[in-house]
């Protein structure tokens, strides 16, 4: 064999070598959660006889490439982001002024982007953890928001605002929520019944009529002055109380993701709130450990706003002459309930009314069985005296809105008069807030 037929060989063998490295490169692309291959095209891999230098030049490109493609999908590819420099702007106004009701209104709005980041960065690591870890995922981030808020309330020992701001997200939950999804998916579908499983529409239903015993027994042993120990006995009896809603919660963590799974895979994938124009069997669009990345640094920044949120508070009050029950009640919880409130109203459109109904009432659920009680033993851990008396008016609002609910979701259909009226209510119980004067604060200042 002479010498050049020997050389082009060498480099015939050394081609399809480079062609076989950039199809085994293109077919990892196809398979990446993050998709990062589709732009790794315009990165060729270094020639067999280039220097390190080179091949970390490559790696670094290509880092860089799978940073910006992440960063894209999670910040770029929602509108609602749009808001989110309200939220460094809410610090700003903060260090340069004293005006808490700019602080407080741009702080809201910095959050609720947020939030639904929240939802979706949860929505993808589920794709990766399977149902059981992602059933408690989706209890720990679906309503991370509202848990933020009410810990640093708790350190500032604010307790009404705690109650009342879960109060309103369970309230905005069953009636916001539930109410525009039921009213959207029966206009879209006007000439046909909406059907979604009444098996566990009374299921869950079941679980809130527990939170409202729960709730329901400190208020009346506190107001017909019944209590064994004055003060003491309330604290306690609620303590127990949370301990016991914290079990059953966790029992029905098991008996949806266990024992029944099948009857709830529905609504156990409706739960992590799927983002707009996706499909059942759509795949994860970012990396596991992105997701991770993703939800520490979501989490800590709704944990920095929240605390400026809540120092402004009882500034924004005096500023907007609005009580605290008010904005505590309506207001923050809308905030909190941004992703919710887009995914059930989009799945109720698709007339996927399973999902709907799991994105509201599991919600509900998942405050009232385990993020009240959750508050209760994280303020009893703090030495803070959060208990479950959240006084006669708002125990009194939560329980007619549940026998509401459950009425409704008896039949195991919807249509748009149904909706309708879910709203109106939660526009009477928004009304009964906004003239209502706590009591608390009224024995304080006297």
């Amino acid at each position: 064999m002479s010498i050049n037929s020997f050389v082009g060989q060498i480099n015939m063998e050394m081609g399809s070598l480079e062609e076989r490295s950039n199809h085994e490169l293109e077919d990892e692309s196809l398979i990446s959660p993050a998709k990062i291959g589709q732009k790794t095209n315009s990165f060729h891999a270094p020639q067999l006889g280039s220097s390190c230098r080179d091949w970390r030049i490559w790696s670094s490109k290509l880092l860089g490439n799978a940073v910006f493609m992440s960063i894209r999908v999670v910040v770029f590819s929602s509108k609602l982001n749009l808001l989110m420099p309200f939220g460094p702007l809410a610090v700003l106004v903060h260090g340069l002024s004293d005006h808490n009701g700019w602080v407080f209104f741009l702080t809201l709005l910095g959050i609720t982007p947020l939030a639904e980041r929240l939802g979706y960065a949860t929505e993808q690591l589920s794709f990766y953890t399977g149902d059981t870890v992602g059933g408690l995922l989706n209890a720990t981030f679906g309503n991370a928001t509202e848990l933020i808020i009410s810990i640093y309330a708790l350190k500032s020992g604010m307790i009404r605002v705690v109650q009342q701001s879960l109060l309103g997200s369970i309230l905005s939950n069953m009636l916001l929520v539930l109410g525009c999804a039921f009213f959207c998916g029966g206009i879209v579908f006007n000439n046909k019944q909406q059907v979604f499983n009444k098996a566990i529409a009374v299921l869950n239903s079941g679980l809130l009529l527990m939170a409202v015993m729960g709730l329901l027994f400190p208020a009346v042993l506190h107001f017909t002055h019944t209590e064994v120990h004055f003060g003491r006995s309330e604290l306690a009896l609620s303590r127990f109380s949370s301990c016991i809603m914290l079990l059953a919660y966790a029992g029905y963590l098991v008996f949806q993701l266990k024992s029944q799974k099948d009857l709830y895979m529905s609504i156990a994938e409706g739960g992590t709130l799927p983002e707009e124009g996706s499909d059942d069997d759509e795949g994860p669009e970012i990396s596991k450990w992105e997701s991770v990345i993703w939800l520490s640094i979501l989490t800590a920044w709704i944990a920095i706003l929240s605390e400026y949120l809540v120092d402004a508070i009882e500034g924004a009050s005096i500023a907007w002459k609005m009580p605290v029950s008010f904005i505590s009640v309506i207001l923050l919880p809308i905030v909190g309930n941004a992703a919710e409130h887009a995914s059930a109203i989009m799945f109720a459109m698709k007339d996927k009314l399973d999902i709907s109904l799991g994105v509201a009432i599991g919600s509900s659920t998942q405050i009232s069985m385990f993020a009240i009680p959750f508050c209760v033993v994280i303020g009893w851990i703090m030495g803070c005296p959060m208990d479950l008396n959240f006084q006669l008016f708002e125990t009194a609002t939560l329980f007619i809105t549940v026998l509401v609910v459950a009425f409704l979701l008896q039949e195991g259909t919807s249509n748009y008069f149904k909706g309708l009226m879910l709203i109106l209510c939660y526009l009477i119980v928004a009304a009964s807030f906004f003239v209502h004067v706590d009591p608390t604060l009224v024995e304080h200042k006297t």
